[in-house]
């Protein structure tokens, strides 16, 4: 079966969560084979490998899963994106408005190195509103935006065409609804 097809027949749609209206994408069952998550993840990793990645920015919290296997796998370092007062040391923060609210995540100001190339993964590509406030804090951080990495791409939103239009960089997904 075609990878793609495999992720959609696998993710479960949970509707009305977290509010009325939304479809939420769960990747859980995704998790539980491992077997498709190493075929998530050679994809993944065939797709950026020779592409000069310095770090992988990962977003709080179901990025941060594949967001640390694709680092250990590209042999770079792991930098975690969380919401605000999680991190433990001095921190940035961007504010950013999601398809159903308003939110803040931090990076620690140590995290980057001036002119680091720097891949941002997430879970899911929604509206880019969380995408982006991690990107703007790689740039604010003295990183370069090489591109941003997603397990699934709601192209029914605008969140590609945001991308692009703040960043115009290499935008990545396994499946698209």
């Amino acid at each position: 079966m075609q990878l793609e097809a495999e992720i959609k027949k696998t993710i479960r749609d949970i509707p009305d969560y977290p509010k009325p209206g939304v479809v939420f994408k769960d990747i859980s069952p995704l998790l539980a084979s491992p077997r498709l998550v190493d075929q998530m993840l050679n994809e993944q990793v065939r797709y950026w490998a020779g592409k000069n990645i310095d770090a992988v920015a990962a977003i709080e919290a179901r990025g941060f899963i594949f967001g640390s296997l694709l680092a250990h796998a590209l042999k770079c370092p792991f930098i975690p994106v969380r919401k605000s007062g999680k991190l433990p040391y001095k921190t940035m923060s961007q504010d950013y408005s999601l398809e159903y609210g308003k939110a803040s995540i931090e990076m620690h100001i140590d995290s980057i190195e001036k002119e680091w190339n720097v891949l941002v993964h997430d879970d899911l590509l929604a509206t880019g509103g969380t995408a982006i406030a991690a990107g703007n804090l790689v740039q604010k951080l003295g990183g370069k935006v090489i591109g941003f990495s997603f397990l699934v791409n709601l192209s029914f939103l605008p969140g590609e065409k945001n991308l692009k239009e703040k960043f115009s960089t290499d935008i990545f997904y396994l499946a698209e609804y």
